[in-house]
């Protein structure tokens, strides 16, 4: 059987360049093509860096769907359907909010891990009973989940091919987290499928792409005990409170810790009541950051804009706590209620959701009404912040204390972020491949996150 896997373009913010969409190849895709390629032809096509062959005839075309990519996948769904190719849907928006897709976007929707849907989808399609909806039972093991076929990837398009998760999901509940939908558990790798993962990249450097790599401490003490004597370095995405625990902030600093995206969202506490983010304490930020800092690890910060106890004045109060800790970088985002939340319930209950246009729910729009400003000032605050952080002034006064980290520092700050559109530019008359090696050092501060 002849099955094609396909990543709708993305929507790039305002602040992006092509360096965004270049970034890392579909890991969710090059799953499922572990699961199948055995006994079927696999063929990936990623939209960001290729256009889509729609004259070939697969038996089944695989779309995978975020909220803000829908209408695109619908669009490339129908010119498949019409050829009478089955069409299956998959991916973090389907199966958050299954129950919001129309009968007619797709033949099939897939709701939950690849490895407890796939392989039955393809063996009812063999046998002829196909079903409209296939859900993983939820009964998946750490060591069901499969290793992305990373040989499957073509390294001349991708500026990162050393992204590994080692875990899926998270254990906390943020209202305006995907994981605040019923179908997101929590669930750690077995310790040696991700030793053979990083083998398979080939790479010393590694960016865990994890919602949250210390979600299981004694899991992450464990695996950075295993890899301390390996001379990597390595990006990962934690929670602050990981920052409570002196003994896993050693074992990071002595295996090979670069940088930590840590999502703070707000330094209101406020605005981080509103959303159940319990495991954030605004008091211990200034003492995390210190800890973190004294081991000579970066942090990429993530922050949340429209939240319900935010005004005005959040966006400077927010530069003026950036600079101060010399937060090597930002990450910001736009509120956004993605259906199938606790936050998009809320909102909607109360007639704040303003458009069911799902292409502008990509962290870069105001969709719902904030509380305490205008979507405009939202919206416009968003945009300065940026600007703000990523101006000659604040790079200089964001200046690591470690000369080790100074480097990368502004690698990220002045190529990726203050002067990316030239960068990308560069890129394109260089090649992206043979800008990997300068992207190489960039990523210490890039971590991915799915927000």
């Amino acid at each position: 059987m002849y099955i094609k896997l396909i990543q709708p373009k993305m929507n790039k913010r305002p602040m992006d360049t092509d360096l965004k969409i270049h970034m890392a190849p579909p890991l969710g895709l090059l799953t499922i093509a572990s699961l199948l390629r055995k006994r079927h032809r696999i063929l990936i096509e990623n939209e960001n860096v290729q256009e889509i062959e729609y004259e070939d005839s697969p038996d089944i075309v695989g779309i995978s769907v975020t909220v803000d990519t829908l209408p695109r996948a619908v669009r490339i769904a129908e010119r498949f359907r019409r050829r009478g190719i089955v069409v299956v849907a998959g991916g973090i928006h389907i199966t958050t909010a299954a129950d919001t897709i129309l009968e007619d976007c797709f033949d099939v929707l897939c709701i939950g891990a690849a490895e407890g849907t796939w392989p039955d989808i393809v063996r009812d399609y063999e046998q002829g009973c196909l079903k409209r909806v296939y859900r993983c039972s939820g009964k998946l093991q750490g060591k069901d989940l499969v290793s992305p076929a990373y040989d499957l990837v073509d390294r001349d398009i991708y500026l990162y091919c050393n992204v590994i998760h080692t875990s899926r999901g998270c254990p906390y509940r943020c209202d305006f987290c995907y994981n605040s939908a019923a179908q997101r558990g929590y669930l750690n790798r077995p310790i040696k499928d991700v030793l053979e993962d990083i083998r398979a990249v080939r790479s010393r450097h590694i960016m865990f792409i994890d919602d949250n790599f210390a979600g299981n401490p004694g899991w992450t003490r464990a695996f950075l005990e295993t890899i301390r004597p390996m001379n990597l370095k390595w990006n990962a995405a934690v929670s602050v409170n990981a920052a409570r625990d002196p003994a896993l902030l050693d074992l990071m600093q002595e295996s090979g810790c670069q940088s930590l995206f840590i999502g703070f969202e707000s330094i209101s506490p406020d605005s981080i009541r509103t959303v159940h983010k319990v495991q954030n304490s605004i008091a211990e930020y200034e003492r995390a950051v210190k800890a973190i800092h004294e081991r000579g690890i970066m942090i990429n910060a993530s922050f949340v804009f429209g939240l319900d106890g935010d005004t005005r004045e959040t966006f400077r109060a927010t530069l003026d706590w950036i600079v101060k800790h010399k937060i090597e970088t930002v990450t910001s985002h736009i509120l956004t209620p993605y259906p199938g939340t606790a936050l998009y319930d809320r909102l909607k209950k109360e007639g704040r959701v303003l458009t069911d246009d799902l292409s502008l729910y990509d962290t870069a729009h105001v969709v719902f009404q904030p509380k305490h400003m205008t979507r405009r000032e939202l919206y416009a605050g968003y945009l300065w912040i940026y600007r703000q952080v990523y101006s000659l002034k604040h790079i200089w006064r964001r200046m690591p204390e470690h000369k080790k980290q100074r480097a990368a520092y502004l690698l990220f700050n002045l190529f990726y972020r203050k002067y990316g559109r030239l960068t990308d530019v560069l890129c394109k008359w260089i090649t992206y491949r043979r800008i990997g090696d300068v992207a190489a050092k960039i990523s210490y501060l890039h971590v991915g996150r799915k927000h």
